[in-house]
């Protein structure tokens, strides 16, 4: 087998990976909070949270390693502006997802303890889904633009 051919699929497959996750994720935790059901969502995010750590995790792992051995294995200079710009990228969507993966706990043990109460969702939960929200754009995009880079490779020059 030819080891860059898999280390090519390697890494195009973490990087469906992470898109299909977390558009995947984002979706199911909007359509649970939709439903304004504490159970329901409690429910979705133990499933969310699960997800994330199985498959986010390990392509965030995965992705890294794979993009290095490629880059070194074709020549290419990790100091090449898309790649650079990817890096970029990735910290960014890092920097989003982080915080994001704490407040899927938090959702999920306010709708558990909503739920087990026979309570509405709290004003605390609504507050966080907002934010959790709002910081999956920009991390969402940023691996949107880090797919976009890998495809096209431009000249870019940021020096």
């Amino acid at each position: 087998m030819d080891p860059d051919l898999i280390l090519r699929w390697l890494h195009v497959i973490g990087a469906s990976v992470l898109l299909g996750t977390g558009a995947g994720i984002a979706f199911f935790m909007l359509m649970a909070h939709r439903s304004g059901d504490a159970r329901f969502v409690a429910q979705t995010a133990r499933v969310v949270i699960l997800a994330d750590l199985l498959f986010t995790t390990t392509a965030v792992i995965v992705q890294p390693v794979t993009g290095t051995l490629l880059a070194w294995r074709l020549g290419w200079s990790l100091a090449d502006g898309w790649i650079m710009l990817s890096l970029v990228l990735y910290v960014v969507a890092g920097v989003f997802w982080l915080p994001v993966v704490w407040i899927q706990v938090r959702l999920r043990d306010l709708a558990q303890t909503a739920a087990a109460q026979g309570a509405p969702l709290p004003d605390s939960y609504h507050r966080l889904f907002r934010i959790w929200f709002l910081s999956g754009i920009p991390a969402f995009l940023s691996v949107l633009s880090i797919l976009w880079l890998m495809i096209a490779r431009p000249a870019i020059e940021l020096f």
